[in-house]
């Protein structure tokens, strides 16, 4: 399925029975960001002044280096935070869309009625969220929490088994 199919189902009037979106948390918004930036550079400057007047001018320099890898990490993981995953089911097709920091996306298309949805278990609590059909694995919300996978993993069960439940209704009406 190319990038724009789904678009093009979603717009001919097809419906969806199942749209969900699994994204990334971040607890930190732009907001918070600027303001931490702006207590790190103050906290940094102040202590790099410090040394300095004790004759230590190069820790100066190490506090500013400091400032600009947090800053850096900080934008590597808002850029990772830009990914996403998009799970529908259109028609009688499931399609997983999955959106990469760098702005590609990857698109898988399975058949909704043979797909099941797994959860296995990498530990005690630990669980790693699949799909899997005609005997290949899909991972899915590998940036999900535990909790969020097996909540995702029984709505989308769930979804699955009305969506084989109404297809076999209107196999046999016909």
């Amino acid at each position: 399925m190319q990038d724009g199919d789904l678009h093009n189902a979603l717009r001919s009037g097809e419906r969806p029975d199942f749209d969900a979106t699994l994204m990334p948390h971040r607890s930190l918004g732009p907001r918070g960001f600027l303001i931490f930036m702006i207590a790190v550079t103050v906290v940094s400057f102040l202590a790099g002044v410090f040394f300095w007047s004790l004759g230590a001018w190069p820790v100066f320099v190490f506090f500013g280096l400091d400032v600009l890898l947090i800053y850096g990490a900080f934008k590597l993981n808002y850029r990772a935070g830009r990914q996403h995953e998009r799970v529908t089911i259109v028609g009688s097709e499931l399609v997983v869309s999955e959106m990469l920091p760098s702005g590609r996306v990857r698109t898988a298309k399975l058949d909704a009625y043979w797909v099941r949805v797994g959860l296995i278990a990498l530990s005690q609590e630990r669980v790693r969220l699949v799909l899997m059909s005609h005997g290949r694995e899909y991972p899915i919300g590998l940036f999900l929490n535990d909790d969020e996978k097996r909540s995702f993993a029984a709505a989308l069960t769930d979804a699955l088994q009305r969506f084989r439940s109404s297809r076999g209704a209107r196999a046999v009406d016909a």
